[in-house]
């Protein structure tokens, strides 16, 4: 009985050395993950940028461009049940109220919060962060001026002065984010009561011949004489801060001086805040807080202007050299309360479409 036993055991030892070697099993490389992006159509940012992130993450980040801000969150919130994306960035603060009422977004603290000045932080919760800001304001052709031998404006109130009577053009804030914006700096700087209101102002301007389009660029490349080379008839336009330096940035001249000039009397400008935040449910909340802290950090801070033209929020970002040189920044911009905006942003446009259109 020993000897059969013996004999098995041998022939299993001979039988496992003559059998194939089963090669050892190797790791399945892991590909990157997706993080999908939510944007108004004006998002850019440099290729380079960009690629920092994704090698750094192991990461392909897909931009879901969505219209403008306001259709952008109105998608958002009908697809809350099923979110489209990780991440939304646009939002800014005419819209932010009803981000947060709808209640589609997960807080945030990132801790690049500290380099953030805290005039721009307008959810104490950090549902919403800031990423960029632009202001709204009155823009004016300086040779134009100096032509007709007439000082720009100062402030809003020289709009509606006779010497000024036809030379401006603004955007209908029924259609236009910046037409909106500079109606939102009339509330702020003349209020809703008083002797003199901002439907008074309004009431002036149109009897001061303000020509009223449908939006930025009818506005700027059509009536405005600098944007239409001569051909438009208002010297003054409603634009953006930063105008001036991108007029600069794109022009084949060298400028001494920008040709445009801003009017950044107080409460002449309405400061647009844009922010990000992370979409209620997304499966990938490490890489949307990654996302979030980059966006937040001086690498795509410093890109942020000679992309989408306007200023970082992160105050150690340091300003391309036309933006130094040209920007003007307001001082003392006008200001409405975020949830006053959401209240009555349609009660108020209904209020200046009667005063200035009918």
């Amino acid at each position: 009985m020993k000897k059969w036993l013996i004999a098995l055991v041998l022939l299993a030892a001979v039988l496992t050395a003559c059998a194939p070697s089963t090669p050892a099993s190797t790791p399945t490389p892991v590909g990157p993950r997706t993080l999908t992006v939510m944007t108004h159509d004006s998002f850019d940012i440099g290729e380079e940028t960009m690629a920092a992130f994704e090698e750094a993450n192991n990461v392909e980040v897909e931009i879901l461009k969505s219209g403008d801000a306001g259709l952008m969150l109105n998608q958002a919130i009908l697809s809350a049940e099923n979110p489209l994306a990780d991440v939304i960035y646009g939002v800014d603060n005419t819209l932010m109220s009803r981000a947060l009422e709808a209640d589609i977004l997960e807080a945030y603290e990132s801790p690049l919060l500290a380099q953030i000045p805290d005039h721009l932080e307008l959810d104490p919760d950090h549902y919403l962060l800031p990423v960029d800001y632009g202001d709204v304001c009155l823009n004016y052709d300086k040779a134009w001026f100096e032509e007709h031998g007439l000082q720009p404006p100062q402030n809003l109130e020289d709009l509606v002065k006779p010497e000024y009577k036809g030379l401006t053009v603004v955007e209908n804030p029924a259609s236009s984010s910046p037409g909106l914006a500079f109606m939102l700096a009339t509330i702020g700087h003349f209020g809703l009561e008083g002797d003199y209101t901002w439907l008074d102002y309004w009431a002036d301007l149109r009897d001061n011949d303000v020509l009223v389009t449908t939006g930025w660029e009818e506005a700027y490349w059509g009536a405005f004489t600098y944007g239409s080379q001569g051909e438009g008839d208002c010297p003054i336009v409603v634009s953006y801060a930063s105008s001036p330096p991108v007029e600069v940035y794109f022009s084949e001249e060298e400028f001494e001086e920008a040709p445009t000039g801003v009017v950044v009397g107080d409460g002449s400008c309405f400061r647009q805040i844009e922010f990000v935040g992370i979409l209620k449910g997304t499966p990938n909340r490490d890489l949307a807080e990654a996302w979030i802290d980059f966006m937040l950090g001086t690498t795509f801070q410093e890109d942020i202007p000679l992309h989408m033209f306007m200023f970082p929020a992160n105050e150690n970002a340091a300003l391309p050299d036309v933006f130094a040189r040209f920007a003007v920044i307001p001082e003392h911009p006008a200001f409405v309360d975020p949830a006053d905006i959401q209240a009555n942003r349609e009660t108020w446009i209904e209020q200046w479409t009667e005063v200035v259109l009918r």
